[in-house]
């Protein structure tokens, strides 16, 4: 049996997380972006795992198979960027994206954020039915927050209320 751990992030997985991403954006959605327009994966311990925010990957047999971040963007607000998981490993088979969106949203609740933002890729149509049966509701990119950071690609924006019940 397969066993899928989440860690939190550590310099250790930088290249394979860089591998990762990369190849799910470019060779499996031809998205035309680059490193050198992520330079957040340059610098994941500066750019998320500061004030209440942090960075999570997913292994099995201590290989990456998954990513998943929540940025602190201020007033309990928190943006989920960066989740992708191998393709092999999508599905309730493994429970490899069920089990990164778990850790943020428990993350976030422990940190008494309120709501999580995302954006998404109009090519990314598993991923917002996942988002969708996961309680996050599409909103009007007008009603993010200023401090959210859209990505050029972003086209679909979703909102999560976390119920802050753990003590």
């Amino acid at each position: 049996m397969i066993e899928i751990h989440i860690n939190k992030y550590t310099d250790i997985f930088k290249e394979e997380v860089i591998k990762l991403i990369l190849d799910i954006q470019q060779q499996e959605f031809n998205i035309p972006i680059d490193l050198e327009a992520q330079p957040d994966l340059k610098e994941i311990p500066v750019f998320y795992q500061k004030d209440n925010g942090n960075f999570w990957v997913a292994t099995s047999d201590e290989i990456i198979v998954g990513t998943i971040a929540l940025l602190d963007i201020g007033n309990h607000c928190g943006a989920l960027r960066k989740m992708f998981v191998k393709a092999h490993y999508r599905g309730s088979k493994f429970g490899v994206g069920q089990a990164l969106l778990n850790t943020v949203i428990t993350w976030a609740a422990e940190k008494k954020f309120n709501s999580i933002l995302l954006g998404t890729t109009e090519k990314f149509l598993a991923a917002q039915r996942f988002y969708e049966k996961n309680g996050f509701e599409e909103i009007n990119k007008s009603l993010l927050p200023i401090e959210f950071p859209v990505m050029p690609v972003d086209v679909k924006f979703y909102k999560y209320s976390v119920h802050n019940t753990i003590s």
